[in-house]
């Protein structure tokens, strides 16, 4: 069972139902109990940084979400999702993050992205392009190198 923790934001319902039409079996849910003894965890998210923080804190997750992590487990961010296990963002200030992972998430402000081919890319991010896959990384393993991912994001991680 995958276990979609639910602190109150993001696109929960769609995120099961994209588990479920491939499926697999999965529940939304808050309660750390029923997290631990998920086969595999998703932290989904949609919305702002501190926002996300503050409510999981206030349903006593921060905790959780560690200790899933360090289980072993296959634990899976998603979007807001991956960059809440960083140290920190800077989105709309300094917010500290679940610092499970090292790096910081910061705004498309100084540097413009860019397509594969060079072209700019406008701010927030959204299209398709093209992914370079890193050899031996099993998340990838079924990933020809170059497709093609979509994209919506004003935020990157600088490890």
């Amino acid at each position: 069972m995958i276990a979609i923790i639910d602190y109150g934001m993001g696109n929960l319902r769609s995120v099961q139902k994209g588990f479920e039409a491939v499926g697999a079996e999965a529940i939304v849910t808050s309660d750390s109990r029923k997290i631990l003894s998920a086969n595999s965890v998703v932290l989904p998210g949609v919305g702002a940084f501190k926002e996300c923080m503050v409510n999981l804190e206030k349903l006593g997750l921060i905790d959780t979400v560690h200790q899933s992590v360090k289980s072993g487990k296959p634990f899976l961010g998603i979007c807001l999702g991956l960059q809440l296990l960083f140290n920190h963002a800077e989105e709309f200030g300094y917010v500290e993050g679940l610092g499970i992972l090292s790096g910081k998430v910061v705004g498309f402000k100084d540097t413009q992205p860019e397509s594969s081919s060079g072209e700019s890319l406008k701010i927030p991010h959204m299209g398709w392009n093209r992914v370079r896959v890193a050899p031996g990384n099993p998340l990838f393993d079924s990933v020809a190198d170059e497709s093609y991912f979509y994209f919506v994001h004003s935020y990157y991680i600088v490890p």
